[in-house]
């Protein structure tokens, strides 16, 4: 079965209510390929790698929550942009991007995805007051050190995480997908235990220690693997189309 690619879109961009969103790129189609869809392919970026997989698959659509266009960027179409555009272009495959939109969605969302995966209870927005914050608090089902949880992540994303490991136990958790680590302030402020998310920066150490937080940074890319899977496998149910998730190693 096939579908056009405006009513895929159309869908899309209903599911996630895309447009009323402000993000840092243009989101939904940002390249246009062939009318009729039968095949997603999805991966967390649209790099060269998940192209080349994407064309070998025979996708119609590639599906990625990292796209192009990023606000500030050199919009000059030459080096790896000039080589990424012509394969999609050639190929005659769609590129489908969702950035924030996909960080938000409260049912294929990637921070309530990650939520599901680590076994927390979400109880709402990290920073109920900042619309630009789109993580999460919740907590654990029963307390337990930092280092157990260290190795739950470990388990679950298959990367082991950075520690930084607090005096107690844990229950009370922040938690935001990706480049979430300047939102530890807004963590500390609301009670937790532990910070977790994708990258960690120089001050954010001294900032979990001197307030006496655990904190862990579980990778970018392995943080951010769930929404974009959600995301396809609900367009997949919806127009009984095929969706394939490709997970292009990334160890930041």
């Amino acid at each position: 079965m096939a579908i056009a690619l405006t009513t895929l879109v159309e869908e899309a961009e209903r599911f996630l209510q895309a447009a009323s969103i402000k993000d840092y790129c243009p989101n939904g189609l940002q390249v246009e390929g062939r009318p009729q869809v039968r095949r997603i392919v999805s991966g967390v970026t649209a790099s060269q790698a998940l192209l080349d997989a994407a064309v070998e698959l025979e996708a119609d659509v590639l599906l990625v929550h990292h796209g192009y266009f990023w606000k500030g960027e050199n919009p000059c179409v030459v080096g790896i942009k000039q080589r990424r555009l012509k394969t999609l272009l050639v190929n005659d495959i769609s590129l489908l991007a969702y950035h924030l939109p996909l960080d938000l969605h409260p049912e294929v969302g990637n921070n309530v995805q990650l939520a599901r995966q680590l076994e927390l209870v979400v109880e709402g927005p990290l920073d109920a007051n900042d619309p630009s914050c789109v993580g999460l608090i919740g907590c654990l089902a029963e307390p337990m050190s930092p280092r157990d949880f260290a190795r739950r992540v470990h388990e679950v994303l298959g990367r082991e995480p950075l520690l930084v490991e607090g005096p107690g136990l844990i229950q009370r958790v922040g938690w935001c997908t990706g480049g979430g680590q300047g939102y530890i302030d807004q963590a500390i402020a609301a009670g937790v235990d532990l910070y977790l998310t994708g990258e960690a920066s120089e001050q954010t150490f001294h900032s979990a220690q001197e307030n006496a937080i655990s904190f862990i940074a579980a990778g970018h890319h392995a943080t951010e693997r769930y929404g974009v899977q959600a995301l396809g496998d609900y367009l997949a149910r919806r127009f009984a189309i095929e969706h394939l998730f490709i997970d292009c190693p990334n160890p930041i």
